[in-house]
């Protein structure tokens, strides 16, 4: 071990990476321009040797994923994002809004799976009434009280709160009371003010979006936070990205878990963009990890990075893998080919493949079960279907 990590001392030194690994070694913050330069470096064995150094020093050999279910109410939005393939348009997805009694089904449907987070998020819709919203709370939670109800990012509170006319605060507090847990981090995009003019202007700005949270976070409700990237970024905005996102932590402390996620240009209008590679994927993975020193979680999303790649990241800082989803139609609604959800013993195989632990965690990272001591139970209807390969 010794000889290895002398090597990898080396290996880190030759590739000009020697002041960064010495800050991370001392627990000293990195600056902006040391995100840059992990970015701009090639040699992501070192930057992913570091990062997993980090993630290890944090957790670990343990992996957390999450029994979930996704749910989006509506496609009808009036944002007009570049980069959305999910939005109701013409040649393209039709559009729908679901009623109370259809998202009672769609949770009812996996009634026999302990799933104890709801993800739940959707277009910004301007027809949908303020009641709406504390009614489709109410319902998930009627139908799965034990869950947590996860749902609504910082664009669809700000739409909430106009469409009720009140301070965001006291809606809040009234979704809360209706059984609102938690918050997604979606919508974040890239908080660079370049980015949202060129592709979702309509949306909120980085002050409104990070302004937003500061008040979520006020009132007790914990948030992810999340990066697209891989489309007309720059390294540098990435990096701007991730100081702006440490910055509110650092502030408000409000963040679980920082979530990268791959830009799918396919059924958008930015369709001409390359889709990022395994390479930058990983990459992006641990400079995250490295950056955000004071977020407690890297997750390595595998619905957008593929399984395999997800598998990686968890020795290239990440320490969360998401989990079942059951059906997720933000990115791949079009495409039928995409996995849509992955079992709990899909989930457990791949962590282990990987080398780390498997633990089950809820929507506010408090464990179900340690699946390293514990036989996990028999499925009833195991599918055989095996895991996508990177293609």
């Amino acid at each position: 071990m010794v000889g290895t990590e002398s090597f990898m001392e080396r290996y880190i030194e030759r590739a000009g990476l020697a002041e960064v690994w010495e800050k991370v070694q001392a627990g000293t913050r990195l600056t902006y321009e040391d995100g840059v330069r992990l970015y701009e470096s090639n040699e992501i064995t070192a930057i992913g040797y570091m990062a997993n150094w980090v993630r290890e020093r944090l957790h670990g050999d343990v992996a957390y994923f999450v029994r979930n279910q996704h749910i989006n109410y509506t496609n009808i939005c009036n944002k007009d994002c570049k980069f959305c393939s999910f939005f109701a348009k013409k040649g393209g997805p039709k559009p729908y809004e679901l009623d109370l009694e259809a998202i009672r089904r769609r949770v009812h449907e996996y009634r026999d799976v302990p799933i104890t987070e709801i993800h739940m998020v959707g277009g910004i819709n301007p027809r949908l009434p303020y009641q709406y919203y504390l009614d489709i709370v109410r319902t998930v939670k009627e139908e799965r009280p034990n869950a947590t109800v996860k749902a609504f990012t910082m664009i669809e509170l700000q739409q909430i709160a106009r469409v009720a006319q009140k301070p965001l605060r006291d809606v809040l507090l009234e979704l809360m009371d209706r059984g609102l847990g938690a918050l997604p981090g979606g919508g974040a995009e890239v908080l660079t003010p370049r980015v949202h003019e060129e592709l979702y202007k309509k949306k909120l700005d980085w002050r409104d979006w990070l302004e937003t949270a500061r008040v979520a976070h006020s009132v007790g409700l914990k948030s992810n936070a999340t990066m697209l990237y891989g489309h007309i970024e720059t390294l540098p905005e990435r990096v701007e990205h991730l100081v702006r996102l440490r910055e509110l932590q650092d502030e408000t402390g409000g963040f679980y878990t920082f979530i990268p996620l791959a830009f799918d240009p396919q059924n958008t209008e930015l369709a001409h963009v390359a889709r990022s590679t395994g390479a930058d994927d990983l990459k992006t993975v641990a400079i995250s990890r490295l950056m955000l020193d004071n977020f407690p979680h890297i997750k390595a999303f595998w619905m957008m990075i593929t399984p395999p790649i997800a598998q990686l990241a968890l020795r290239y800082g990440a320490d969360d893998i998401d989990g079942t989803i059951m059906n997720y139609e933000i990115t791949h609604v079009i495409d039928q080919s995409n996995r849509q959800s992955l079992t709990m013993e899909q989930l457990l195989e791949m962590i282990r493949e990987a080398g780390r632990v498997p633990v089950e965690r809820d929507a506010l990272y408090n464990v179900v079960h340690h699946w390293d001591v514990e036989a996990p139970p028999v499925a009833p209807r195991a599918p055989s279907l095996a895991l996508p390969m990177v293609g």
